[in-house]
């Protein structure tokens, strides 16, 4: 076997620059906190939670016990026909706090995992009801639902679809609730409610009948946090009832805590029929995902002896569970999502002050989410790009889209930390 002189060449990394990287690595060695540390001795303060993961801060000695007990006693439960402990006592935890009476809880591996599972559950569901005919799904533009070609074809963002062609038939994309005129908006918009009546225009296009779900992020996240207007998700709601449609809020991103509430299902006043859920279910410890569904779609489908021949050979793997339920033990004794509905206003302050930067072309936020869009220099991403670069040089790590530069900080965060955040933003974007 040849070997590359690169050590780092052998790792065919996401989503990322590979040579590029090799050049410069950015390595991150060790994480307490609201900080990693590179394998240089940088202390790197978290502005992304990870991905969106780490929603209480690293090193969680609680997690990471519960993990090494788990594994100690059980490390691995084949849950097709047979089960764990854990894994009920988890879905009945998340059925406490899930909205509505989104009470049976699917468990897969990731975010990706669940939007399959989703559209799956959708299908046998409609199926189940005599409604095999609703083939369709509707998703927006710049929609972001993982990878998987379940999640890829509902996607709405360019460059993760344009190299898979085979991507599902019948998916039709409503519009996304960006525009020129809403730009530095905080919070909600109070134009563009009238954008849920493109699921409208696909009934009328396609046939209501014909249509078995509509697939949607309360916030839109990866592709830079677009907040739903006043009224679109409730518009939303009433056209699915109106035809028969399930709505699927994906969560991913938004759920436990990131919004003030517990979902953001909670924080809009929207109850859907099915909630995919992944990243701050287990604080990032261990990989997880999850589906909730309404009590309605769970009874359809529930006449069958097996009700869903679907599965993952990693489902409610008993360390994820153990890890996601010291995780909700964390988010409870600590208040964090109070916490966050409490930081997000100071949190925000300092977002939307970036505004007066010049190449800063729009701020958006809600809760302790938020984005901004910096000008191109040069071909699309490259500006984003180097800011990613400087910005960890300088002891920041964000999420970057592309020319978006998109903060989640840990539910932990303290005003000084945002102020650190904001200071060290100022001082990268201003000559970037």
């Amino acid at each position: 076997m040849v070997h590359a002189p690169n050590a780092l060449a052998h790792h065919w990394m996401p989503f990322t620059a590979n040579r590029d990287f090799q050049q410069q690595p950015r390595l991150l060695v060790r994480a307490e906190g609201m900080h990693y540390w590179s394998n240089a001795g940088q202390r790197i303060l978290d502005g992304a939670s990870g991905l969106f993961c780490c929603a209480a801060g690293h090193g969680r000695r609680e997690i990471t016990e519960a993990v090494a007990r788990q594994l100690g006693e059980l490390e691995y439960v084949p849950h097709f026909q047979f089960g764990h402990p854990a894994s009920f006592q988890l879905a009945s935890r998340l059925a406490q706090i899930l909205p509505g009476d989104l009470d049976h809880v699917f468990f897969c591996s990731s975010g990706s995992e669940a939007i399959d599972t989703a559209l799956k559950i959708v299908m046998a569901c409609q199926w189940a009801r005599g409604e095999g005919q609703r083939t369709r799904f509707v998703s927006r533009e710049r929609a972001y639902h993982g990878v998987n070609i379940g999640g890829t074809s509902l996607s709405g963002i360019m460059r993760n679809r344009e190299a898979f062609g085979g991507t599902l038939p019948n998916v039709v994309h409503m519009r996304h609730t960006w525009s020129g005129p809403g730009r530095f908006v905080r919070g909600q918009s109070q134009d563009g409610a009238e954008l849920a009546d493109d699921l409208e225009r696909f009934c009328a296009l396609y046939g209501g009948q014909t249509i078995a779900a509509c697939f949607v992020e309360p916030i839109a996240g990866s592709t830079g946090v677009l907040v739903p207007p006043v009224g679109y998700l409730q518009r939303l709601r009433e056209i699915c009832d109106r035809h028969g449609i399930l709505l699927v809020f994906d969560e991913v991103i938004c759920g436990f805590g990131r919004t003030g509430k517990a979902f953001g299902a909670d924080s809009f006043g929207v109850i859907p029929d099915l909630m995919t859920m992944a990243k701050a279910l287990t604080n990032g410890a261990q990989p997880m995902g999850a589906v909730a569904v309404r009590a309605p779609v769970w009874q359809s489908i529930a006449e069958h002896a097996i009700e869903l021949f679907h599965g993952y050979t990693f489902s409610a793997h008993p360390a994820a569970a153990a890890a996601a339920l010291a995780t909700l033990d964390i988010y409870e004794s600590e208040r964090l999502f109070d916490r966050a509905a409490e930081l997000s206003p100071h949190f925000l302050d300092r977002m939307f002050a970036l505004a007066d930067l010049p190449g800063v072309t729009d701020v958006r936020g809600y809760g302790l989410l938020a984005a901004f869009d910096l000008a191109p220099d040069g071909a699309p991403g490259e500006r984003g790009y180097r800011c990613l670069k400087r910005l960890f040089d300088e002891g920041l790590l964000i999420k970057w889209t592309g020319d978006t530069g998109i903060l989640a900080p840990p539910l932990i965060a303290t005003p000084d930390h945002i102020d650190e955040m904001a200071a060290t933003l100022r001082r990268v974007l201003a000559d970037a």
